[in-house]
């Protein structure tokens, strides 16, 4: 395997179109704690636990079937300790020396906090489900709308795990790791179509002040209606983020620069304006407008520039990058 690829920060595993694996680099290894000669040839499925093995039949193999392409299918793996580790699957068909095979890459999601609760119900709920069903399968003939019910359940905890892996759970919005998602797209949509697009990255004006003096219970409720008057003052088309904080992110399509600080000058009114129990609430905002010489980190950081600017220089301001 290429070096860069053995090395990459994630998991790198190819398998054929029967699940067996192929390659491994040693990133994916030293995640699950097995050698090359362990697992070379062996069925993917041998570092899943029962359940996770029906998640895998159920999901990754008809979507590689179909669209040859699987993305962000939430599974655990065994570690060669028995520890269980989860992970996200994205996979994509490929033609190697005449051959059909699967290339997967596989994300360690470690502890996700503020999630865990949930998710350890949600996958109690799957566990318990598969079981049920494996109890139903003894009985099909007479069990099969049975069956189909459970088949239903399956699929909804599996979107609950998604949804839960992309919001926000204080304000309902979503959250810095959907953002990425969201901008590669805005990304692609702009180098096949033009589609110009803004970037606005907000900060709430002196919010340490505010837990300091009115405690994290309150300065949680500034943050909820923040993002309430936010999302009502934002377009539809906009995507309203919580970047993580009390910083936030809207993303702006079919906007220029003017466009973009006309839509930021809005929201900062709206918050200025707005009745807030600790008396004033204000934001600052850095812009910035993606160019064909940007790049998803460049866009990112001339915003946080323009904050940076804002912040300097008096707060509950906008500063667009092009006005530097």
């Amino acid at each position: 395997m290429e070096e860069r690829l053995d090395l990459a920060p994630c998991g790198y595993v190819t398998i054929s179109q029967e699940g067996m694996l192929i390659d491994m680099n040693k990133t994916f290894l030293q995640m699950i704690g097995f050698s090359f000669d362990d697992l070379s040839q062996k069925h993917i499925e041998t570092i899943m636990s029962k359940t996770n093995q029906f998640i895998f039949h159920t999901y990754f193999y008809p979507y590689i079937r179909l669209y040859g392409h699987m993305e962000e299918l939430f599974l655990s793996l065994q570690h060669k300790d028995g520890q269980s580790i989860p992970v996200l699957l994205n996979g994509k068909k490929a033609t190697r020396e005449g051959a059909d095979v699967i290339d997967c890459v596989l994300v360690s999601m470690g502890k996700r906090i503020g999630y865990e609760q949930e998710i350890r119900l949600a996958k109690k709920q799957l566990e318990e489900a598969f079981r049920e069903k494996e109890l139903a399968l003894s009985k099909l003939e007479e069990l099969h709308e049975e069956i189909e019910e459970k088949q239903e359940k399956l699929l909804e905890l599996n979107s609950k795990l998604e949804k839960l892996a992309i919001t926000d759970k204080l304000t309902g919005l979503k959250n810095r790791r959907y953002f990425h998602i969201k901008l590669e797209e805005m990304i692609i949509q702009y180098e096949q179509k033009g589609q110009a697009f803004s970037l606005c990255l907000i900060d709430i004006d002196h919010f340490k002040q505010v837990n300091d003096t009115w405690g994290h219970t309150m300065g949680d409720q500034v943050l909820e209606q923040l993002a309430k008057i936010a999302d009502l003052t934002v377009r539809p088309v906009d995507t309203l983020l919580r970047y993580g904080g009390e910083e936030f992110i809207v993303l702006l399509p079919f906007t220029n620069a003017q466009q973009a600080k006309n839509q930021g000058e809005r929201l900062r009114q709206e918050i200025e304006a707005a009745d807030w129990v600790i008396g004033e609430v204000t934001i600052s905002m850095g812009i910035a407008t993606y160019t064909s010489e940007d790049t998803h980190a460049s866009v990112v950081e001339k915003a946080d520039q323009a904050l940076y600017y804002s912040k300097r220089n008096g707060r509950n301001r906008i500063t667009h990058i092009d006005d530097l």
